[in-house]
């Protein structure tokens, strides 16, 4: 990409002069990304294998529902750790706020790795995964915002979307690594091992990305070099323009996530509700996730040609109409042709739009709240919508009976998404550009 970066029509953003958005930059800018998901993947994954650990029960969906809440757990941590990092990044600068975040999300994850079982050191084990999850959940509430600001902020303006496109990208690629480790030790490790030990081997594959990130990290150039004083930041948070951004960009966020971690939930679906074989189950997720991963990158590279609001648009409405067909193929025929098929169809159409959307929210916010407004407001979505998401759609299905029930959740969760994106301002240099120039005299 070129070497000297575009600044801001309105709002610039000092770029250090000599930074490039190299694949360094961007890995070292996403890489705690990648770990986050990887994580929730891994836990999803092994979420009955993580309950009889730490929850042990008499009634398996009751160990299934304890795993599941103690997964939901992080999420209430998150908004808090989105308000102190997400700011900090806006006062002081995005790395220093990335990098405290990726070493404590590290942490966490080591601990809740190598935590003695219930049977081993008793109410202790549940109560150190809890407090695992809790510590990890205020690191990733600071992820998210300055990394997504970082990207950008380092883009050129004619590539911003695609610059920006490898965050959701980086989840998918952290969500296909999960599941391909999953499949591995399916395929390599007796049932018993699998279930006494195999989860604590992929998460302490996560966490051995601790020493690589933060070398990553800490040579990155600063993206933010004029942060401003508190009367202007609450002057910015108060303007109408950054208020519709934010409650907007909070309906589509809690949309996206709904979506994400239904999805991620696949592979437990896959097991308990359509009762497929273990292999198939790890590589429906494996499939939906790799196919993701070209949607996400594919959604910010349109983003750039077309403009955001299209391709926020049209794609959601294409995801819409194909929810509940694709899992009515999938509870009918327990298939694997419709498992990978029908959930990798889903996914490419569904994954494209949130590209467009990150892009769209960063340009949107202004320049000295755009980490902490954006890392807050994806945090509460998380955590009111993320962490119940899972045990949500098992309740439902437990309730219920239909295994069409994870469906009816996400129709809800696509459609708010949709109403969302039709009143998203448009954001894209170009098209702005285009705009203020048709209402020139």
């Amino acid at each position: 990409m070129s070497r000297q970066f575009t600044q801001e029509r309105l709002e610039p953003v000092l770029v250090a002069a000599d930074e490039r958005l190299t694949s360094r930059v961007v890995l070292g800018a996403t890489i705690g990304n990648i770990l986050e998901f990887y994580d929730f993947g891994t836990y999803s994954f092994f979420a009955i294998q993580i309950g009889q650990a730490f929850f042990p029960a008499r009634d398996p969906f009751a160990s299934l529902m304890l795993s599941l809440a103690t997964f939901g757990a992080g999420f209430v941590t998150r908004p808090i750790g989105a308000i102190v990092l997400g700011s900090y990044s806006d006062r002081v600068g995005r790395r220093p706020a990335m990098t405290a975040s990726f070493a404590m999300m590290s942490a966490a994850i080591l601990v809740l790795a190598i935590t003695p079982s219930y049977e081993t050191i008793g109410i202790a084990a549940p109560l150190l995964a809890i407090f695992a999850r809790l510590v990890q959940g205020f690191a990733l509430g600071g992820e998210v915002g300055p990394t997504t600001a970082y990207l950008m902020e380092a883009a050129p303006a004619e590539a911003r979307g695609l610059a920006v496109s490898f965050q959701p990208a980086s989840q998918q690629i952290a969500a296909t690594a999960g599941a391909l480790i999953g499949e591995i030790l399916s395929l390599t490790m007796t049932s018993e091992a699998l279930h006494a030990y195999g989860w604590r081997i992929a998460l302490l594959l996560g966490a051995g990305t601790l020493p690589f990130g933060l070398w990553l990290r800490s040579a990155l150039a600063e993206t933010l070099h004029r942060p401003e004083g508190p009367a202007p930041v609450v002057q910015s948070m108060r303007s109408p323009a950054a208020r519709r951004i934010m409650s907007l960009g909070f309906v589509i966020l809690a949309s996206c996530t709904i979506i994400t971690y239904v999805t991620e939930y696949m592979t437990t679906y896959a097991l308990n509700t359509l009762q497929v074989s273990a292999p198939l189950a790890f590589a429906a997720t494996l499939i939906s996730n790799t196919v993701g991963i070209a949607a996400a990158l594919l959604g910010g590279w349109l983003a750039d040609l077309a403009g955001r609001r299209h391709i926020m648009i049209w794609p959601q409405i294409g995801a819409l109409l194909m929810t509940y067909p694709v899992f009515l193929w999938i509870a009918e025929s327990r298939s694997a042709l419709a498992l990978l098929g029908g959930l990798g169809a889903l996914t490419l159409i569904g994954t494209i739009p949130y590209s467009a959307f990150y892009v769209s929210m960063a340009e949107g916010l202004p320049k000295n709240i755009r980490g902490g407004a954006f890392a807050t407001i994806y945090a509460l979505a998380i955590a009111m919508f993320g962490g119940t998401a899972q045990p949500v759609v098992a309740w439902l299905i437990h309730v219920t009976g239909s295994a069409l029930a994870p469906a009816w959740y996400m129709l809800v969760a696509t459609a708010a998404g949709l109403c969302a994106m039709l009143m998203m301002p448009e954001t894209a240099p170009p098209k702005v550009q285009s705009a203020a120039n048709e209402r020139s005299p």
